[in-house]
């Protein structure tokens, strides 16, 4: 359980009990019915971390909405968006295992995080991680409801695979881009869970390294 769940539902628990008290038992319904709704809102269940070389989990719960390749500074990527409902899990995990090199604070707008626009526009924390030799970005994207985003570890942190890292509150949207010769496991429409559903396999350093001579020999031929 997430702290903030307790939290919320101590003080509607207290808002129930002085509404039921001065004036009626009938009204304490609705808060003490939020209160529960906010404790299970803000569960964090344990999850099996996969450890399979090169695995990319899931960031979050929810229901994979997109898998494209886009231009991200001049270089393709592979973008998998996952959409996070209100009945999802909303604790964020690190896809993969390696040190934090860069997190950048977005603001923006709150558009619903089903609009493809949201990825862009939308309030997001951007996150970059380093490790095995690839770079993994991935963004926690506010949406119609969310209105805070928690990232808790700071650059130059090492992330285990899996880790908990933050979470974002009410429906949101998670995305997460890497290179696009990894393999994909995932399609649109697929569920997943966070730190426990493989999206994909990254190709070992040493194979891309090959390829990249074997088409530098090409190239001279």
């Amino acid at each position: 359980m997430v702290r903030d769940g307790y939290l919320y539902a101590l003080a509607l628990i207290v808002a129930g009990v002085l509404v039921g008290w001065f004036a009626a038992p009938a009204w304490a319904l609705v808060p003490l019915l939020l209160a529960v709704f906010f404790l299970w809102f803000f569960r964090d269940p344990e999850r099996p971390i996969p450890d399979m070389p090169g695995a990319v989990v899931s960031p979050g719960d929810g229901k994979v909405t997109d898998v494209s390749i886009v231009t991200v500074g001049g270089e393709k990527q592979t973008r998998i968006s996952i959409f996070l409902s209100v009945f999802d899990v909303h604790v964020n995990r690190s896809p993969i295992a390696g040190i934090v090199r860069e997190v950048r604070y977005q603001r923006g707008k709150y558009l619903n995080a089903m609009n493809p626009a949201s990825a862009e526009h939308n309030e997001q924390t951007i996150v970059r991680v380093e490790g095995d030799g690839h770079s993994v970005v991935f963004k926690q994207i506010a949406g119609l409801l969310a209105r805070r985003i928690v990232f808790t570890p700071k650059v130059g942190d090492r992330l285990e695979r899996g880790q908990r890292i933050g979470l974002i509150k009410f429906g949101s949207r998670v995305d997460v881009q890497f290179d696009p010769s990894a393999t994909l496991q995932v399609k649109v429409g697929d569920r997943v869970q966070g730190g426990a559903s493989i999206l994909a396999y990254l190709q070992p350093q040493r194979e891309l390294a090959s390829a990249g001579r074997y088409s530098a020999t090409e190239g001279t031929r």
